[in-house]
C-alpha cells in the first residue's frame, strides 16, 4: 500500500511537471512571394498525432512543449520544421514549391504531373507574372524557357511579338506556334490580358505537340486562366502608372553641317530663308510615353461553384509621338459541379482594343517616322505659316510630324474569345467531355488625310479608306477517357473527335478629291478609287488518340496518334497522319538509387513524333479564278474573268519529324533542378511557292517541295540559393538552335529589297534561313574616294558584278538565354531579369539611308569623316559617288549581340499587423524598371529589330524600326 502510494504520488508529480511545460502556441502561416495567408495549412507536432490546420486567416492553435518540433506541409509548398523552444507565438513563412515532382502540369487535351512528363515542355508559372506588370502575354515567355526565341519585331504599344520554338520550322507557311487558351486554339494573344493567366505550358518538342496534329508543327503554347479555389471570396486589386523614353538618340548634322554636305552635293538654295532654324527632329518625334494599367477580379468557390471575375484596362501613350494604344478586357470562368457525375463550365474573355499606328520600317518618302527623324534636315521648322507641313528643302518629303499628325488613324477591334464544356464521370474511371469553342473578331480602321495640309494630301485632293475585318473560328472537340491503377501499373487512354471551321470576311474602299476636311469618313470623296469584299473559309477534322502508361513511377511510356483532315489540300491529300511516341525513365526509383542521399530525381527522356502543318492560306490547291479582267467592248468596258494560279490536286501536308532526346535531375529535395534536352527536327514536302516552267502559263505555284533541319541543345537551371528568412533563387536557360535549308530543289530565293539597293536575304541550299547576301566592301579608295569591292577572285574593284555577291552575314545567334535572380527579406522582394543573345548579325539598312549622301536627306554625323580630296584615308566614301557607294555589302553588317536588363522589380509587402487593421489580406507596393541597361556593340537604335516582322526568310534587318523603350513603372496590388 506505501509502495502504491508513493508511486501514484510521483505519478501526479510528473504530471503535474509535464502541464507546467505545455502551453498554448498560435500563429500566423503565409506565402513568402506574396505575403498572403494561407488557410489549410497542416501543422503537426513532429512523431506525433497531434495538429491543427490554419483557418481562412492563416492562423492556428497548438499545445506543445518547448522541446516539440512543428511541421508545417502544405500541397504545393516547400515544408518547413522548427522546434518550439520558449515561445508562444510562431508565425511562418512558406515558400511556394512550384517545381516539386507532383506540380501538375497542363499538357494537350489534359493534365500530367511533371514526375510523369516524357515530353520535353516547358512551363512558366505565376511567379513570373508577379516579378513585373506585363500588357503581352508573349513577353511573359521572353528569356523564360530554354529553345523559345521571342522576337520583338517593333516598340510600339500593342505591337506583336513574334515567337519561335526551336527555330524557324517552315519557308512559306508560318512558324508562329499555336496558343490555345482554356482549349480553344487561336494565333493571336494580344487582346488577352496577361493578369487573368495562371501558368503557360509550352509542349516544344513532337512527342508532346502531336496530339494538336496540323496545327503543332511550330509547337504549342496552352495558356490556363485562373479559376475559384478557395472557399473565402476575395478580391484583388491592382494599379499601376508608367513612363516610357527611347533610350538611345543618334547624332545627325546640325544645320550648317547639312548645308555644307548640300553645297557639296550641287544643291543650292537661298540659304537666308533657313536662317534661325535648329530643328531636332528626334526631340520632336520622341516623348515622354505613359501607360496606365487597373485591374479588378473576384474569385471564390462556393459548395460546388468556383468562379473568376475579372475586368481590366490599359492605355498606352507611345515614346513615339501619336503612338497609342487602348484595350478593355472582361473575363469569367465558371465551374459548376451538378452532382457527383456531371460538371459543367464555361471560360469567357472579351476584349476591346484600338492602336494609333505610326508607320516604321519605310524612308521619309514613304511616311517612314523613324527614318525621317534622321533624315529630315535641321534647316527648316515644322510647319510653314499657313499651318501647312514643311518638306525637305530640295525635295517634296515632308517631315516627320506630317506622318505623325496629319492623318487620322485609328484602329479598333472587338473580340470574344471562349467555351463552353460539359464533363461526366461514369462506370469506374471513364469521363467523357464535351468542349465548344469559338473565336470571333470584328476589327475596322479608318484613315483620313485631308486635302490641305500635306502635299500629298493636296496632290490627292484628300484620301478616305475604310475597312473592315470579320473573322469567325468554332471548335467543338470530344473526348472520353480511361483512368485505371492495378497494384503498380498505372495508366490513361484518350480518345476522341475535334472538329474546326475558320470563316473570313473583308471589305475595303477608297475615295479620293473631298471638298473639304469637315467630312473625314470616305464617303465625303468624290472620287471612287477601290472598293472590294472577298470571303473566304476552311475546315478541319481530325481523329485523336493518347495512351499513358507507367509501372512503380519507373518506366513511363506515352503514344500519340493525331489524324488531321484539311480542305486546304486536293480532294485525295487531305489527310495527314500524326504519330508519336516518348519514353522515360525514372533511374532515381531504382533500389540501386534509394540510399542516394542528395539525389531527389533522375528521369531519362526519349520521344519522336511527327507532326503537320497547313498554315499556306485559303484554296492554295484549287485552280482559282480572279476577276478584274476588264476589257472595252464597242466602247464599255465589260467584266472579265482570267486564271489566277494553277490547280494541284496533289497538294499535302507539309510535315515535320523531330526526335528529341532529355534528361531531368533533381538534387538536394529539390533545390537544385537541372534539365537538358537535344532535338533534331526535319521539315519535308515544305508547302513551297516554286517557279513553274512558263509553258504553264504561269510563274509559280504552291508545291510540296524542299526540305528544312533545326537541330539544337537546350539546357535550364533553377537553384534554391536560400531559403529561410532571407531567400534567393535562380533561374538560368540558355539554348542553341542550328538551322539549314536541306532542300529547295536547287532554286535560290531573293527576299527583302532595302533602300532600292537589292534584295538583302537569300535561301540556299546548305545554308540556314536568315542570311544576308551581299557585296564584301574593301574599303575607301584615297585616290577616288569611292568604295571598292572585293570579288569573286579576291581582287579589288570599285565595279562589282552581281557574281561578286556572297554570303555576308546570318541573323541566327549562335545561342540565346535569360538569367533571373529572385530575392526575398522580411517583406521586401528584388526580382532582375537578365535577357540576351549573342552572336547573331544584323544588317543596317539604315545606315544606307543616313551615312548614303546621294539625295538631300539628312545624314548622321558619321558623314563627318567622308573622303573630300585625294590622299584622304578613311572609311566613309565621298559624297555623291552614287549608290555604288552604298550597296548592300559587309560595311552594313554589324555585331546585333546585346545582354539586356530586361526587368527589375523592387516590391515590398506591408506587414500584416499593418494590412490586418484595415481588414485586407496583402498590400504590395513596387517599381519596375524594363530595359534599364542594354550592353551592345551595335550602333543604331536598339539591337532588338526585325524590319520584316514575323518573316521566316529576312531576319535581323533594321530599317527605321520602331525602338524599344525603357520603361518605369510604379504599381500597387491589395488583396481582401
Amino acid at each position: 500500500m506505501k509502495r502504491n502510494l508513493y508511486a501514484t504520488f510521483l505519478l501526479l508529480l510528473l504530471t503535474h511537471w509535464s502541464w507546467a511545460q505545455t502551453g498554448t502556441l498560435s500563429g500566423v502561416v503565409t506565402d513568402g512571394q506574396t505575403a498572403e495567408a494561407l488557410p489549410g495549412v497542416n501543422v503537426r507536432v513532429k512523431n506525433t498525432t497531434r495538429g491543427a490546420v490554419t483557418n481562412f486567416d492563416g492562423r492556428y492553435t497548438l499545445q506543445v512543449s518547448p522541446s516539440d518540433t512543428l511541421v508545417f506541409s502544405y500541397i504545393g509548398y516547400l515544408s518547413e520544421e522548427v522546434v518550439v523552444g520558449n515561445r508562444n507565438t510562431l508565425n511562418m513563412v512558406m515558400m511556394p514549391d512550384i517545381q516539386t515532382l507532383s506540380e501538375v502540369i497542363v499538357v494537350g487535351y489534359g493534365t500530367q504531373q511533371k514526375k510523369d512528363i516524357t515530353g520535353s515542355v516547358a512551363v512558366v508559372g505565376t511567379e513570373a507574372f508577379d516579378s513585373r506588370p506585363n500588357t503581352q502575354v508573349a513577353s511573359l515567355i521572353q528569356g523564360r524557357a530554354a529553345g523559345v526565341q521571342v522576337v520583338s519585331p517593333s516598340g510600339k504599344p500593342g505591337a506583336g511579338l513574334n515567337i519561335r520554338i526551336r527555330g524557324t520550322n517552315s519557308i512559306n507557311t508560318s512558324s508562329e506556334p499555336l496558343y490555345v487558351v482554356d482549349g480553344v486554339p487561336t494565333n493571336d494573344t494580344r487582346s488577352l490580358n496577361p493578369a487573368d493567366i495562371e501558368s503557360i505550358s509550352i509542349l516544344k518538342d513532337a512527342s508532346s505537340a502531336a496530339i494538336y496534329g496540323a496545327q503543332g508543327a511550330n509547337g504549342v503554347v496552352l495558356i490556363t486562366t485562373k479559376r475559384g479555389k478557395e472557399e473565402k471570396p476575395r478580391f484583388e486589386f491592382s494599379a499601376y502608372r508608367g513612363f516610357s523614353q527611347v533610350w538611345n538618340t543618334l547624332k545627325v548634322l546640325n544645320s550648317e553641317q547639312y548645308r555644307d554636305l548640300m553645297q557639296e552635293l550641287g544643291y543650292n538654295t537661298n540659304w537666308s530663308q533657313f536662317e534661325g532654324n535648329n530643328t531636332d527632329w528626334q526631340q520632336e518625334v520622341f516623348q515622354r510615353g505613359t501607360s496606365q494599367n487597373y485591374q479588378l477580379s473576384l474569385t471564390g468557390k462556393s459548395n460546388n461553384t468556383s468562379y473568376y471575375v475579372s475586368g481590366g484596362w490599359v492605355q498606352q501613350e507611345g515614346a513615339v509621338r501619336s503612338a497609342e494604344m487602348e484595350r478593355y478586357s472582361f473575363k469569367l470562368n465558371l465551374d459548376q459541379k451538378v452532382n457527383d457525375w456531371f460538371s459543367l463550365g464555361t471560360s469567357i474573355n472579351y476584349s476591346n482594343y484600338s492602336d494609333v499606328d505610326v508607320t516604321d520600317n519605310s524612308a521619309i518618302n514613304q511616311g517612314g517616322v523613324i527614318l525621317g527623324v534622321l533624315s529630315t534636315p535641321a534647316v527648316i521648322g515644322i510647319y510653314n505659316p499657313d499651318g501647312t507641313f514643311t518638306s525637305n528643302p530640295f525635295q517634296n518629303w515632308e517631315n516627320p510630324i506630317a506622318s505623325t499628325d496629319a492623318a487620322i488613324r485609328d484602329y479598333r477591334n472587338n473580340r470574344v474569345l471562349g467555351n463552353i464544356y460539359g464533363e461526366v464521370s461514369f462506370l469506374d474511371g471513364f469521363k467523357f467531355r464535351s468542349n465548344f469553342g469559338i473565336d470571333q473578331n470584328v476589327a475596322d480602321y479608318d484613315y483620313f488625310l485631308d486635302p490641305f495640309r500635306t502635299s500629298y494630301g493636296r496632290a490627292m485632293q484628300g484620301i478616305g479608306r475604310y475597312q473592315t475585318w470579320s473573322t469567325d473560328y468554332y471548335i467543338w472537340d470530344n473526348t472520353l477517357s480511361y483512368t485505371k491503377r492495378w497494384g503498380e501499373h498505372n495508366f490513361n487512354v484518350l480518345a476522341g473527335t475535334v472538329a474546326q471551321k475558320f470563316q473570313w470576311q473583308e471589305s475595303s474602299m477608297e475615295r479620293r478629291n473631298f471638298a473639304s476636311d469637315q467630312v473625314v469618313t470616305p464617303g465625303g470623296g468624290a472620287e471612287l478609287i477601290s472598293a472590294n469584299a472577298t470571303k473566304s473559309e476552311k475546315t478541319n477534322a481530325s481523329f485523336i488518340g493518347r495512351f499513358n502508361y507507367d509501372f512503380a513511377d519507373r518506366y513511363l511510356f506515352t503514344a500519340n496518334f493525331r489524324a488531321d483532315g484539311s480542305s486546304a489540300f486536293g480532294p485525295g491529300k487531305r489527310w495527314g497522319y500524326f504519330p508519336s511516341f516518348s519514353a522515360g525513365w525514372r533511374i532515381s526509383e531504382e533500389a540501386f538509387l534509394q540510399d542516394a542521399g542528395v539525389l531527389t530525381d533522375l528521369k531519362l527522356r526519349a520521344g519522336w513524333g511527327v507532326v503537320g502543318n497547313d498554315r499556306i492560306g485559303n484554296y492554295p490547291y484549287q485552280g482559282r479564278v480572279g476577276s478584274g479582267g476588264n476589257y472595252p467592248i464597242g466602247g464599255v468596258v465589260m467584266p472579265g474573268t482570267y486564271p489566277a494560279s494553277i490547280e494541284n490536286a496533289n497538294l499535302k501536308w507539309e510535315e515535320s519529324e523531330q526526335t528529341n532526346i532529355g534528361v531531368d535531375v533533381a538534387v538536394l529535395n529539390n533545390r537544385l533542378i537541372f534539365t537538358a534536352d537535344a532535338y533534331l527536327r526535319n521539315t519535308r514536302d515544305l508547302l513551297l511557292n516554286a517557279p513553274l516552267p512558263r509553258s504553264t502559263g504561269f510563274d509559280n505555284a504552291v508545291q510540296n517541295i524542299g526540305q528544312l533541319q533545326n537541330k539544337g541543345l537546350e539546357f535550364q537551371l533553377t537553384s534554391r540559393n536560400y531559403t529561410k528568412d532571407f531567400t534567393w533563387t535562380t533561374d538560368f536557360n540558355i539554348s542553341f538552335n542550328r538551322n539549314k535549308v536541306v532542300s529547295i530543289v536547287g532554286q535560290e530565293i531573293y527576299t527583302a529589297n532595302v533602300a532600292g539597293r537589292g534584295e538583302v536575304s537569300l535561301v540556299r541550299e546548305g545554308l540556314p534561313l536568315g542570311v544576308f547576301y551581299g557585296y564584301v566592301a574593301g574599303g575607301v579608295n584615297p585616290e577616288t574616294g569611292n568604295m571598292y569591292y572585293i570579288d569573286r577572285n579576291g581582287e579589288s574593284t570599285e565595279t562589282p558584278t552581281a557574281a561578286d555577291r556572297v554570303v555576308i552575314g546570318n541573323a541566327n545567334p549562335d545561342f540565346l538565354y535569360g538569367l533571373t535572380n529572385t530575392f526575398g527579406y522580411k517583406g521586401f522582394g528584388l526580382n532582375i531579369f537578365l535577357q540576351g543573345s549573342q552572336g547573331n548579325d544584323i544588317f543596317n539598312a539604315t545606315r544606307i539611308e543616313t551615312e548614303g549622301m546621294i539625295d538631300p536627306k539628312n545624314q548622321t554625323i558619321a558623314v563627318l569623316d567622308r573622303w573630300r580630296r585625294p590622299g584622304d584615308e578613311t572609311d566613309i566614301p565621298r559624297a555623291g559617288g552614287g549608290i555604288a557607294n552604298s550597296r548592300i555589302s559587309t560595311r552594313f553588317v554589324e555585331d546585333g549581340s546585346y545582354l539586356r536588363v530586361k526587368a527589375a522589380t523592387l516590391s515590398y509587402d506591408l506587414p500584416q499587423s499593418l494590412v490586418g487593421r484595415a481588414k485586407l489580406g496583402m498590400v504590395r507596393l513596387y517599381a519596375t524598371g524594363e530595359n534599364l541597361l542594354t550592353f551592345t556593340k551595335y550602333s543604331g537604335f536598339d539591337p532588338e529589330v526585325n524590319a520584316y516582322g514575323g518573316s521566316n526568310l529576312t531576319q535581323g534587318v533594321d530599317f527605321g524600326t520602331y525602338p524599344q523603350t525603357r520603361n518605369i513603372i510604379f504599381g500597387l496590388n491589395v488583396a481582401f
